[in-house]
């Protein structure tokens, strides 16, 4: 069975960093894993993403600040220069293909809070 986890989240201030850390584990192909934040009432965005190939997709409020990586099942995001307005729920997707399976199947992780205070 295929989870995924997100840690790192927590509270910081205005111009500080966090990284995230985001784990798949399970049987699997990993197509690709990114990086999603949500606030209530709207729906996610994405952030970054990382494919298998190494390419690399920021949103450009984010260019420059942060920085996504990928180890194997293991994504990290490495976030600078912390605004208020990146405060939110940052939800880790992975994009995996299982066994005796010809497509890829997104998996959320449930989330990790970032706040980041003025």
């Amino acid at each position: 069975q295929v989870q995924v986890a997100e840690s790192g989240g927590g509270l910081v201030q205005a111009g500080g960093s966090l990284r995230l850390s985001c784990e798949a584990s399970g049987s699997f192909t990993v197509i690709a894993m990114g990086w999603y934040r949500q606030i209530p009432g709207n729906e996610r965005e994405l952030i970054a993403d990382i494919s298998a190939d190494g390419s690399i997709r920021y949103a450009d409020p984010v260019k420059g600040r942060f920085t996504i990586a990928r180890d194997g099942a293991t994504s990290h995001l490495q976030m600078n220069a912390l605004k208020p307005d990146d405060t939110g729920t940052y939800h880790c997707k992975a994009s995996l293909r299982t066994p005796g399976n010809r497509y890829a199947t997104h998996y959320w992780g449930r989330g990790t809070l970032v706040t980041v205070s003025s």
